[in-house]
């Protein structure tokens, strides 16, 4: 079975490819920039270093992630007389990279000191600095009255009417934030508005939005515990326990969601309202996840430090700061945000699975390993997950389905079909197939259009020789939910191959090269494939080239049979059952 066939989901979703700041520019050229031309003729600083040179060792720190130290060598350079105008820009950058808000806010440049961009991400500083110093009409005045445009526009209209309620604004803090053909603000305006009405005692109103959020199919999940706990707070428990339900029909392995109906079934003590600041930094993370999602981790990153500054408590920030700096290709930032979570805490199991994956991801297997195991070890379900996932990760097999068979008891009748996926996968690869077909069954009895499952399952049944009408029908219809998977469009033609139908099955495997060039499965498929046609040297190609990819050695060992005899005279050889 082809491992990245399997499209297994990880828990770890940033790439480690090293992006540039995009609004810091390259830290190393040819020579001088003209802006760093003009540093050059001032005095030297009391430790003989000049203020050019200052300049120089910030940008190496702030390219390197060391954005205190960035700071720390960009005042030092100002001291100097250097005045360049990148230099307040960095500066600026420096200390809001670094978490240093107050600082950023005093440097933030303003119109005519530096590019439009960052002068606009100066003024959204400057007015979360005035709501964490309590001075909301300054913040309002920014946000509000003055308006913030182009890249910053999205967060500036989520904050403001958080603004507009900490300077005792109330028509203006319940105004729904509009930006035009912007369906992120479209739907979390509606949100940030319930929560405010629910603030200003108008509950009929908020409640009308919590509804319309309720409304949206699974997305829903993601406004089910706002809801929930409104509806906890106006001692409504039945409605709340009801909302919960649906979201566990979704969502059923999500514990937050299974706490906090327990707790509404309980009538235990509401979550409370959250404050002005608590619901302003919330605000930020919806553009900080939309930046970070498009790769712009450099506006996630400032967005993250401002929500932090506003409630440096919620430790969620920490955990999307950390997947911002793997995204970047910074691991060491990366698990210092990631570290800031707190034992005990709710998020604290998946900091620590997102701690462990960093190590794993840069090859120390032996320690993400030691580290899954230890936050695993109180029974929580969802550290159980990911050492499961990073056992697999490590080709302990056995050892990966004996955890998730723990998984699946914890969840009991609210199992999810992704689990029972990954249970699969860790037996199939452990050699019992029979216990992956198993879970493949229920796990398609749960989500039967899932095209994961149809695909995982048909492609086995189709290497195996087996049901091949049935096997080819369900990666058929993987397929067409998912055209440009190289994984399912192989599966596909392997079908073909399988039933002896070598045109489609050369014409799909063609695709799927091209879709997933490096995968040692597919060119072999395509090799066997241009064999059963004629095309003998393409089959060659094909075969030496999957022994290019670093295939398992069941492959290597057979791909180098058929460059000795080649496919002469075999046929598939079909099990029905």
């Amino acid at each position: 079975m082809d491992w990245g066939k399997l499209g297994v989901m990880k828990r770890l979703a940033l790439s480690a490819a090293v992006l540039s700041l995009l609004a810091l520019g390259a830290c190393a050229t040819s020579g001088p920039t003209a802006e760093e031309a003009q540093l050059r003729p001032v005095q030297p600083t009391l430790d003989g270093r000049s203020g050019y040179g200052q300049f120089l060792a910030g940008q190496a720190a702030q390219a390197d992630g060391r954005n205190e130290e960035a700071a720390s060598y960009f005042a030092r350079a100002r001291s100097a007389g250097a005045e360049a105008g990148s230099l307040k820009e960095r500066a600026f950058q420096a200390a809001l990279f670094s978490g240093n808000v107050p600082e950023a806010a005093r440097l933030a440049p303003t119109e005519g000191e530096g590019v439009a961009v960052r002068v606009r991400l100066g003024q959204l500083t400057r007015a979360v600095e005035d709501m964490a110093s309590g001075n909301g009409a300054l913040a309002k005045s920014i946000l509000v009255d003055q308006g913030i445009g182009f890249p910053h526009r999205q967060a500036a209209v989520l904050l403001a009417p958080w603004a507009a309620a900490a300077a005792g604004d109330l028509p203006a803090a319940v105004a729904r934030p509009i930006l035009r053909g912007d369906r992120l603000v479209e739907v979390f305006g509606l949100l940030n508005q319930a929560l405010l009405y629910e603030r200003a005692k108008r509950f009929d109103e908020a409640e009308t939005n919590f509804k319309i959020l309720m409304s949206y199919g699974d997305a829903s999940v993601i406004f089910a515990h706002d809801y929930g706990a409104f509806l906890e707070r106006r001692k409504r428990q039945a409605d709340a326990v009801a909302v919960y339900d649906a979201a566990l029909a979704i969502e059923p392995a999500d514990q937050e969601l299974a706490a906090s109906r327990a707790r509404a079934a309980a009538a235990g003590k509401p979550p409370a309202m959250l404050s002005i600041r608590e619901g302003a930094a919330r605000a930020l993370l919806t553009p900080a996840a939309a930046m970070g999602a498009e790769k712009q981790y450099e506006l996630a990153l400032s967005y993250l430090n401002l929500a932090a500054r506003l409630d440096p408590a919620r430790e969620d920030i920490w955990i999307q700061m950390g997947d911002v700096y793997s995204g970047m290709g910074d691991p060491d930032n990366a698990r210092t945000a990631f570290s800031r979570v707190k034992a005990g805490s709710s998020a604290f199991p998946l900091a620590r699975s997102r701690l462990a994956w960093s190590f794993q991801s840069a090859g120390e297997g032996a320690k993400a390993l030691k580290m899954a195991e230890e936050a695993a070890a109180d029974g929580d379900r969802d550290t159980l997950v990911n050492y499961a996932d990073i056992l697999r990760a490590n080709e302990r097999y056995a050892e990966s389905a004996v955890l998730l068979d723990r998984v699946l008891e914890i969840d009991g009748s609210r199992s999810d079909w992704r689990m029972l996926y990954l249970r699969a996968v860790a037996r199939e690869r452990s050699g019992n197939w029979i216990g992956a077909e198993s879970d493949l069954v229920d796990a398609l009895e749960l989500a039967p259009e899932e095209p994961e499952l149809l695909n995982f399952l048909g492609y086995s049944w189709i290497d195996r020789g087996e049901r091949l009408a049935e096997a080819t029908a369900m990666v058929q219809k993987a397929v067409a939910a998912n055209p440009r998977s190289g994984a399912m469009i192989d599966s596909l033609g392997w079908a073909y191959f399988r039933l002896g139908d070598y045109r489609n099955a050369v014409e799909n495997l063609e695709q799927a090269v091209l879709l997933e060039p490096a995968d040692p499965d597919i060119n072999d498929h395509l090799g066997d494939a241009y064999w059963q046609v004629g095309r003998r040297i393409e089959a060659r190609f094909q075969w030496t080239r999957a022994l290019q990819l670093k295939p398992s050695d069941s492959l290597k060992a057979k791909v180098e049979r058929k460059l000795e005899a080649g496919l002469e005279g075999v046929k598939p050889v079909v099990v029905q059952r």
